[in-house]
């Protein structure tokens, strides 16, 4: 299986709710958040020894190509490819579909996030080695489910229904049909999908054969489909990227094709994950103090509590008298808000001079 395996790394995406660390040449995939590596390099750790490099696909943007490439220095240049518009997922996975399709038309294909925190690589494996076993058996789209710890509004949820059994697997359980995917709800929403007990998060990580999904895109987004005709032959990739890609439709993969499909599967993650939405999220990797701050390096704080720091330049910070504050300081800029403001902070970026976002 392992010679037919390629994997599409979607690294595009804005530089906004971890403003001013991120910017739109430096978004979140490109910072060291939660260990000394960016998010992208530990999602190319989590593929060593499974899939080889020469088989994985980097779709990055013309705002962020050059910081990719002088991050991965010892990629392969040609497997870094720059979206030349902002065009959602839908137009980022034809784009892979093409690539993977002109080197093996019947590959098993792995679609995955650069921007998640995962520490298990061995289970996180074990997980995509499955679901690419039932990709190929049953010729089905498969989505990666995550077993909700929390009534989260933020995530998009996978309602799953009866176990589907693979002849060439014992794992019991593991798969199921899914009933429907279900955007992201409000809370109390959420809270009834958490009572329910078959509801997953959808963490954007699928599984499908070239055939599969080239099935899917002809079915339900035939200008997309024309468009993975074009760029799969390898004289007419450049010339279809640059002359097409921006005309495509805007729209996100689960829009288009995940929640118009009729035969879809769910593996359930057994391994653990994290979105990192936010400084708040961020946070819980940080060492804390008795007062509940959290930094990213040594701090001093008097009378302050539940504070968020991140400093990149080794300034010393010092807190007096504050509570619930996130803090983030770089070389060039300095944000100061309250930590149940987060969310807003994608909206302040848009108020920041250019030259800053």
């Amino acid at each position: 299986m392992l010679n037919s395996i390629y994997a599409l790394i979607l690294a595009g995406g804005s530089g906004e709710r971890f403003w001013p660390l991120s910017r739109q040449a430096r978004p979140k995939q490109l910072l060291r958040l939660v260990s000394k590596k960016t998010l992208l390099e530990e999602t190319l750790a989590r593929l060593e020894g499974f899939i080889p490099r020469e088989r994985i696909l980097i779709l990055t943007n013309t705002e962020q190509e050059s910081a990719v490439r002088k991050l991965l220095g010892s990629f392969p240049k040609e497997n870094v490819v720059a979206e030349p518009a902002k065009r959602d997922t839908a137009a980022a996975v034809a784009l892979g579909t093409g690539w993977v399709a002109a080197r093996d038309h019947a590959a098993v294909m792995l679609v995955l996030p650069a921007d998640h925190v995962i520490a298990n690589r061995a289970a996180f494996q074990q997980t995509l080695a499955l679901a690419a076993d039932a990709a190929e058996e049953t010729s089905e789209l498969v989505a990666i489910g995550i077993k909700p710890t929390w009534a989260c509004p933020g995530f998009g949820y996978i309602e799953q229904g009866k176990p589907v059994h693979l002849r060439t697997r014992p794992d019991k359980d593991a798969i199921h049909r899914v009933l429907r995917f279900r955007e992201k709800p409000n809370l109390d929403l959420a809270e009834s999908f958490l009572r329910k007990g078959n509801f997953r998060w959808n963490a954007g990580m699928f599984v499908w054969s070239v055939p599969t999904v080239l099935r899917e895109f002809n079915r339900h987004t035939p200008e997309l489909a024309d468009f993975i005709s074009q760029v799969r032959a390898p004289e007419h990739f450049e010339k279809a990227l640059r002359e097409r890609f921006s005309k495509l439709p805007r729209i996100s993969f689960d829009y288009a094709i995940m929640e118009k499909a009729d035969r879809v599967l769910v593996v359930e993650a057994g391994f653990d994950w994290d979105d990192i939405g936010s400084w708040r999220a961020v946070a819980n990797y940080f060492e804390k103090d008795k007062q509940g701050n959290a930094a990213n390096r040594p701090i001093t704080a008097l009378d302050s509590s539940n504070n968020i720091v991140f400093e990149e330049d080794g300034t010393t910070v010092a807190l007096l008298g504050v509570r619930d504050l996130i803090v983030v300081q770089t070389k060039d800029a300095l944000l100061v808000c309250h930590r149940h403001e987060a969310e807003k902070i994608k909206d302040l970026v848009g108020k920041i001079p250019p030259e800053l976002q």
